[in-house]
């Protein structure tokens, strides 16, 4: 008798197993105030536990870039939610990356997808100036050439460049517009003593105190500035010239990932015109990329901006080369 109960708690321990929930791995790169409420929905609404991993401030992306390449051979994570593209395109090139064209991603552009489905963008930010009112007065800083103008000596500001969008803006410019136009903007930054801080969010602080008269950073950043009614203004820069860097998130699936029925539903849902409505009603006041999904009116339009023209794929080979310009001036 004790024999057969041992054998029925062994029973129940096995369908108890069995009948685990499904969960997905995901390392996330977008903020988690922002990305952690779509978890919570699609968990909802699938059933699906999420476990996200987020990056640090100081690092951004690279570090969970870092951590993929170090787990190609043995993968930890399901998807990878990045918040730009040229370090998702270093991943495809290092063969951590599974091709997944996702039916919800149908109507995003072309452009923003990789033709064999290695990734998918969405729910874009752009490069903008964030300006002090009260410091700028009524000429405002409208162009990245601005950071080296000799009116604004000492008093502008940009994040780190050797992490974040703020590298990925210098690896896109440098193939945009040539190592020369690069090179010639370093140089300005330094002869112009701009401040270096440590990330887009700090920018968007001393700027918004008037510690510094205006900064470089992010819309999703200058737009938290914005709503907290601090006497700042968001700028979109180069509109009348080469357009300003649109930075859209990413999804891709990791090769070999532990979980990948349910990562291929976190994808889909990511993509979705839903999420996308989400993080455009957010304060990241993120831009859509589905031409049918619906913005507020605070929201860049997108057929509205003059983009800098990118190819991703050619920009993820300059990472190596703007590296190598950015530690010779910026590490000491």
């Amino acid at each position: 008798m004790r024999h057969l109960f041992f054998v029925w708690i062994l029973v129940a321990l096995t369908v108890c197993s069995c009948q685990r929930a499904p969960e997905v791995v995901v390392y996330c790169a977008l903020d988690q105030v922002y990305s952690e409420p779509i978890f919570r929905d699609f968990e909802q609404q699938t059933g699906i536990r999420v476990k996200p991993r987020f990056d640090l401030e100081a690092t951004k992306t690279t570090g969970l870039v870092n951590l993929l390449l170090s787990e190609k051979d043995r993968p930890r994570c399901d998807v990878f939610w990045n918040n730009e593209m040229l370090q998702t395109v270093v991943l495809q090139k290092a063969g951590v990356l599974e091709n997944y064209v996702s039916p919800s991603a149908a109507t995003i552009p072309a452009e923003y997808r990789d033709p064999e489905g290695a990734w998918t963008g969405f729910a874009a930010r752009i490069r903008v100036i964030l300006a002090h009112k009260p410091s700028v007065g009524s000429e405002l800083p409208d162009s990245l050439a601005d950071l080296g103008h000799p009116r604004w000596k000492g008093r502008a500001a940009m994040a780190r460049p050797l992490f974040g969008t703020t590298l990925t803006h210098l690896v896109c410019l440098r193939q945009s517009q040539g190592p020369q136009a690069l090179d010639s903007l370093l140089e300005s930054l330094q002869a112009n003593q701009v401040q270096i801080l440590d990330g887009n969010s700090v920018v968007k602080d001393q700027v918004a105190r008037g510690e510094v008269a205006w900064g470089y950073t992010d819309s999703d950043d200058a737009n938290v500035a914005v709503l907290s009614g601090a006497p700042v203004e968001m700028v979109l820069p180069d509109q009348d010239g080469p357009g300003t860097l649109l930075i859209p998130n990413t999804v891709a699936l990791i090769r070999g990932g532990p979980n990948p029925e349910a990562a291929r539903r976190l994808v889909d849902y990511l993509l979705s015109v839903e999420v996308e409505e989400k993080l455009a009603r957010s304060d990241s006041l993120q831009i859509p990329l589905h031409p049918e999904a619906r913005a507020t009116e605070a929201t860049p339009r997108l057929d509205g901006l003059r983009v800098m023209p990118v190819d991703p794929s050619a920009a993820a080979l300059e990472f190596g080369p703007v590296m190598g310009m950015l530690r010779e001036r910026f590490v000491r």
